[in-house]
């Protein structure tokens, strides 16, 4: 795959859409090999293929910063959380496995409940949606859970005083990433995964029709 011709808003659609779940890369592969792109179009390749390949490595990161400048904030670690989470619900796999988990959860103890939480129906015209299935979680429109996550958060980084630390935090963490992104060499095995999820994502299109 020619990195090079994969736009931001492809790879920003990319990252929502694929599955977050995936455990990370071994630190012996994180950091195995560093060296200085060629070029201006080797360095946005090669930028463009290691977030992708390397994304749960440096969400981990990200976090682990950010929870680094918060060990004298507890409101702010709950803040930092609950942001997470709000940006954790546009991925459309993380979202449908926190509502299935929770469904499940409440199932156990309130059946009835459960079935309230259990998304609408998408009308179906000649065996294919009418429009594109939107993302519910718990029963509600996805845009519920980020909102109400992201007014909750905003409020206690408020009153934890603590929004300067997160944005020198995050700042940090963003700025680590890119520069992994762009001296990690990238591997054979990326371009191999790369090639595993365009097949996959080709087969499943094709099962679709």
């Amino acid at each position: 795959m020619d990195w090079g011709t994969v736009t931001t808003e492809d790879l920003i659609e990319a990252l929502r859409e694929v599955d977050w779940s995936s455990p990370p890369r071994p630190l012996s592969e994180f950091f195995s090999r560093f060296t200085f792109p060629r070029s201006s179009s080797k360095w946005n390749s090669r930028l463009k293929c290691n977030l992708y390949y390397y994304r749960t490595n440096y969400f981990i990161m990200i976090v682990a910063i950010l929870a680094l400048g918060f060990l004298r904030r507890p409101l702010a670690i709950v803040a930092a959380l609950l942001t997470t989470l709000s940006i954790a619900f546009l991925n459309d796999s993380f979202a449908g496995t926190f509502s299935e988990k929770v469904t499940r959860t409440v199932r156990q103890f309130s059946p009835h409940l459960a079935a309230k939480m259990r998304p609408p129906l998408t009308p179906v015209i000649r065996g294919r949606p009418s429009a594109k299935r939107a993302i519910f979680i718990c029963g509600r429109p996805r845009w519920v859970f980020v909102l109400v996550f992201s007014l909750a958060s905003f409020f206690l980084w408020f009153v934890s005083c603590g929004l300067l630390t997160v944005l020198w935090a995050l700042l940090i963490g963003l700025l680590s990433t890119i520069l992994h992104a762009s001296f990690r060499t990238p591997n054979l095995k990326a371009r191999l995964n790369t090639f595993r999820e365009e097949f996959r994502a080709v087969w499943r299109n094709y099962s679709e029709l």
